[in-house]
């Protein structure tokens, strides 16, 4: 499918956002579905951002230059002493994943993605986070991951934790070869909470019985559209805001103090050693070495 030609409005962009992740998902069913659980996925399921853990398993199998996962590496930095979204950084991440894959198979990025899982991302899974998917579970809800994330990588998450399916951004590919562009925009603030009702009215959801979990107050229109909104790890304006509506707030962080005073020098030396890695590459492919 390619994207239609012209000008678009940000409403426009929200829905083929949401019309596209909605493909990804289940079939329409002839029963109303069961109460569902809608998780995002940085910082509320994952420590940290995922396309930062994508990309620094792409950076292993030397797939993307140092100096990509050194700005990726600062994007993270600040998204974990914040606790907030960058814009910037998003479309950043996003314009270097989207120039990465152009050309390749998405067959290929799924395999990737599996290996990248394995490596990088399964243990980083907040022990909290999974308490609260299993109480879902156990209660015979769906549990539906909603998330920037690339639906390839958001897929295998849902599949690895045993999720009911995950809405996630979605790259445009032709006959199975990606073209660099999107389907849509970043399935990211208001998007997720078109993707979410685009799904509701497909599975016929009531989603007063439905809860939501986000770390940002860029996800308040979907933490706002259903019954029972929770806030994980919240950003300093959605803890503000659970606190004024009575929303729960789960926090997984045991020492935020600790982090915020001890991350600035782990970053740095993870920067550093990156760019020694970097170095030491192009010192042995130097002739004579």
């Amino acid at each position: 499918m390619r994207r239609p030609s012209g000008p678009q409005t940000a409403g426009t962009e929200a829905r083929t956002a949401a019309e596209a992740a909605l493909r990804t998902g289940a079939d329409a069913s002839p029963q109303p579905a069961a109460p569902t659980a809608f998780f995002d996925v940085d910082n509320t399921l994952l420590r940290g951002a995922s396309i930062y853990h994508f990309a620094r398993g792409l950076a292993a199998r030397d797939l993307f230059t140092t100096r990509d996962l050194t700005r990726f590496a600062w994007g993270q930095l600040v998204f974990r002493l914040t606790g907030t979204e960058q814009r910037a950084h998003i479309n950043a991440a996003r314009e270097a994943a989207l120039a990465f894959v152009a050309g390749h198979r998405v067959s290929e990025l799924v395999e990737l993605c599996e290996d990248i899982y394995e490596d990088s991302m399964s243990d980083r899974i907040w022990s909290g986070a999974r308490t609260l998917v299993e109480r879902h579970r156990a209660a015979g809800h769906n549990v539906w991951l909603v998330t920037a994330t690339p639906v390839e990588l958001a897929d295998i998450l849902a599949r690895r934790l045993g999720l009911t399916g995950a809405l996630g951004t979605v790259a445009e590919s032709v006959d199975g070869v990606y073209t660099g562009r999107l389907i849509g925009d970043l399935l990211h603030g208001p998007a997720k909470a078109e993707a979410v009702a685009a799904l509701s009215a497909r599975t016929r959801l009531d989603l007063s019985t439905c809860a939501a979990y986000s770390d940002s107050y860029n996800d308040l229109p979907l933490l706002s559209m259903v019954g029972h909104p929770n806030a994980v790890n919240p950003d300093p304006e959605l803890y503000r805001h659970a606190r004024m509506m009575g929303w729960p707030v789960h926090e997984f962080r045991r020492h935020r103090a600790t982090l915020r005073v001890g991350l600035p020098a782990a970053a740095a030396g993870a920067v550093a050693g990156g760019l020694t890695v970097g170095l030491v590459r192009r010192w042995r492919r130097r002739p004579g070495n």
